[in-house]
Order: structure tokens, then sequence, then C-alpha cells
């Protein structure tokens, strides 16, 4: 029961990513479109660099929760080739797990990159002077999302022992 939950939040929350990440790219098209119009005009917004590399970190970050979940991260099946089919889950479990591990020390790292950030009020050093806690912290989300769902996973490969595929999250 309290599986289910977890990995339905999890899923909730991926689509939710997901749907902002397709905006911040539709974002980025607009920006550069408009960079490209002003240009011909002579002048710039002036932070074109700036916003789009935000905006990339965010989506990339946003969407690999979103991705694990629908199996659209890259794979190589060199071990799970070679085992039982009745053991792939266990291979996935370990998989999930040292991720889980890595990616949970690198959320940590980052939350306090993120609060130093904010308590200092750093902000970027061009004509925006935008606060990097923001791209930061957006950066944060993301990695929170990647660990909840890497969590979630684990759950459901040990109560069910069974790869979670995209049909049976709906």
């Amino acid at each position: 029961m309290i599986i289910r939950l977890l990995a339905s939040v999890s899923r909730r929350l991926n689509r939710l990513s997901g749907a902002l990440a397709m905006l911040l790219i539709a974002y980025l098209l607009c920006h550069i479109l408009l960079e490209i119009v002003l240009r011909l005009f002579g002048t710039s917004t002036y932070v074109l660099d700036e916003f789009v590399g935000y905006a990339i970190a965010t989506t990339t970050f946003l969407g690999l929760g979103y991705s694990l979940e629908r199996n659209g991260l890259i794979k190589v099946n060199i071990l799970s080739d070679r085992l039982p089919e009745r053991h792939h889950w266990l291979l996935e479990f370990v998989i999930s797990f040292v991720s889980f591990a890595l990616f949970s020390w690198i959320l940590y790292y980052w939350y306090i990159n993120v609060a130093r950030s904010f308590k200092r009020s750093i902000t970027s050093e061009s004509i925006a002077e935008t606060p990097l806690w923001i791209p930061e912290g957006m950066v944060l989300l993301g990695l929170s999302l990647l660990c909840l769902t890497l969590f979630a996973r684990m759950l459901v490969l040990v109560s069910t022992r069974q790869i979670p595929n995209i049909e049976t999250n709906k």
C-alpha cells in the first residue's frame, strides 16, 4: 500500500517535472528566436547565453526521473543478457541502489552549494545579476526527484521481484 502510494506520487511528480521541462524547451525556442529578431535590429536581450544555460541545466535534471520511469535512459544489457530472466530484477535493484547512493551523495553536496548561494546572496556576473540559488535550486529539485524515483523503483523491485515497465506505471 505505502509502496504503491510512493510510486504513484513519484510518477505524478515526474509527469509534472516532465511537463515543466517541455515548457522550458518552448521557452528556449522563443528566447532564441527573440534574440535573432532583436539582433537584426542591432540590439539584444544581453542574457541569452546565461538564461539558455540555466534552462538547459534545469531541463536536463528535471527530465532525469521522467526518463528513468519510462525506460528512456541509455541502458547496456551486457550483464542482464547473461543472467536468467528471473534474476533481472535483482540486477536492476543493485543498479538502482548504486545509482541512488551516488545521486544522493551528489544531492547532499549540491544542497550545500545551493544553501551557500542563498545565504551569501550570490548572483551571476551578468547584467541580469540572477540570484544563483534559483537555477541551482531547479537542478536540486531535479536531483531530488531522481532520488525519489530511484528509491520508489527499489521498493517496487523488492516487493514485486519484477522490473517495472511503462504499462504497469499507469
